[in-house]
C-alpha cells in the first residue's frame, strides 16, 4: 500500500496555475528537452510545501525510444522533474543567484506508469534547509494515484 500523499489535494487546484513557466525559468536553468516543469500549482514556504506539474506531450524526447508502441516516462526523468521542483523551491526562498544541484536521491519507489497525455503532479515537502544542503520528500501523482516517491537532497552551487 502506498503511503499517504505529502500534500492534501484539496489545497491546490490542478487547473489553476499560480506560477507559469516564465517565472520558473527565472530560477531554473534547464531548457529545451531537459525542462521538466510546466507550472506551479501551490507554493507555501511557511508550510515548506510546493506543488508543480508537468504536462506530458506526445513529442517528449523519450517517447520514440522508451518503449516503442507503449511509451513510458523513464523513472530517471520523473526524478529529474522532482529535483527541478526542489531547485525551484530553493531559488524562491534563498537570496542570491545560487541554485541547488542534485546531491542525491534515496528511498525511491516507482508505483505507477506515467505516459504521454498525463499531467504529472509533483508534490514536494521541505525536510531540511541548511546553507549547504536541502532535503525534500517528493511524490509524483497522476489522476490521484501515486506514480513515484523519493527523498531528494540538493546542494547549493
Amino acid at each position: 500500500m502506498p503511503p499517504l500523499l505529502l500534500i492534501d489535494a484539496s489545497t491546490y487546484d490542478v487547473n489553476k496555475v499560480v506560477m507559469p513557466i516564465d517565472v520558473i525559468r527565472k530560477y531554473n536553468a534547464q531548457r529545451y528537452e531537459m525542462e521538466q516543469l510546466s507550472g506551479v500549482l501551490r507554493f507555501d514556504p511557511e508550510a515548506g510545501e510546493i506543488v508543480c506539474f508537468k504536462d506530458l506531450r506526445q513529442d517528449e524526447f523519450w517517447v520514440r525510444g522508451h518503449i516503442p508502441g507503449r511509451p513510458l516516462m523513464p523513472g530517471v526523468i520523473m526524478i529529474e522533474a522532482a529535483a527541478q521542483m526542489c531547485s525551484l523551491y530553493f531559488g524562491l526562498v534563498s537570496p542570491g543567484d545560487k541554485f541547488i544541484g542534485f546531491g542525491g536521491v534515496d528511498d525511491v519507489k516507482f508505483r505507477g506508469q506515467v505516459v504521454p497525455g498525463d499531467k504529472l503532479v509533483l508534490l514536494g515537502k521541505l525536510i531540511e534547509l541548511r546553507p549547504r544542503r536541502a532535503v525534500f520528500d517528493t511524490q509524483g501523482v497522476v489522476d490521484g494515484r501515486m506514480a513515484f516517491q523519493a527523498r531528494i537532497t540538493g546542494m547549493p552551487i
